[in-house]
């Protein structure tokens, strides 16, 4: 089974719209084909996008939330500043969980700041991709 990390981006996407691949992955993760993994603060980053960018989704987020066995990672303060190096500040929480969690992915839809950045898939250990890329392989490789 595939563990994947997700970035609070693909979490706001997901209760954003019910069409795209950040909805399809949630919908995969709720029927256990794959393993999502978050943390606290990926939880926290998303309610608080969605009070501000789209208040009317809040609900919708704490609709799907419950349905979803997540694990959850909580890296330490250490993880968080060993990242920092590697990232902006706001990110260094996420990209320090991603890595605690030991995936095969790490999904964003951070196109400025976390995807297409080679260092930071060597300093994760783990490919960081789009919802459309995981979910392609995912697919690609089922059994």
């Amino acid at each position: 089974m595939f563990r994947i990390f997700l970035d609070s981006s693909v979490l706001f996407s997901a209760a954003y719209s019910v069409k795209g691949h950040s909805q399809d992955l949630i919908l995969m993760g709720m029927q256990e084909k794959l393993k999502l993994i978050v943390s606290p603060f990926v939880l926290e980053e998303t309610r608080r996008n969605l009070a501000i960018s789209a208040p009317e989704k809040l609900t919708t987020l704490e609709l799907i939330l419950p349905l979803i066995h997540f694990e959850m990672v909580h890296p330490s303060k250490e993880h968080v500043l060993d990242a920092i190096v590697y990232v902006v500040l706001k990110d260094a929480p996420i990209l320090a969980a991603a890595k605690l969690a030991e995936v095969d992915f790490f999904v964003t839809l951070d196109r400025k700041h976390l995807l297409g950045k080679p260092a930071l898939e060597v300093y994760a250990k783990t490919k960081i991709v789009t919802p459309g890329d995981a979910f392609a392989f995912i697919i690609e490789h089922e059994q």
